[in-house]
């Protein structure tokens, strides 16, 4: 079975949409198999958002991933990579398709309340990140 990461983000933590957003996982037969909520700072989310280090945004998204609690979460389930990004909708939460995640929850393209990761190599070193005990 394939797994990948899913954040839900210091907005949607803020605003209680924890259990709603995990039920639309489920819904969509997303088995959640490990998740923890934790507080990241600054220093980790530049690490874990190195990739876009290059960048106009990096250092907002890094400031804004440890702004507060998140919820890191490994899915599990079928192409559960792909599900999930379909799930969770564009990036900008203007440009979603309906009842996705972030066309129901994300207030801007900054704020858009989960991450998931794009491919296999990255779903491993994004759970290796939050999950390596």
């Amino acid at each position: 079975m394939e797994q990948t990461l899913s954040i839900i983000k210091p907005d949607a933590v803020e605003r209680n949409l924890v259990e709603e957003i995990k039920n639309i996982f489920i819904k969509n037969n997303l088995k959640i198999v490990n998740e923890k909520k934790l507080h990241i700072n600054k220093e980790e989310a530049l690490e874990f958002y190195k990739v876009h280090q290059s960048k106009p945004f990096y250092d907002k998204l890094c400031s804004y991933l440890s702004s507060g609690p998140i919820v890191v979460m490994i899915l599990e389930g079928k192409n559960v990579i792909m599900e999930n990004r379909r799930i969770m909708g564009a990036t900008d939460p203007k440009n979603a398709e309906a009842d996705t995640i972030r066309k129901l929850y994300g207030i801007s393209i900054d704020k858009n309340s989960v991450h998931g990761s794009d491919s296999e190599e990255t779903a491993t070193k994004e759970i290796n990140f939050f999950f390596k005990d």
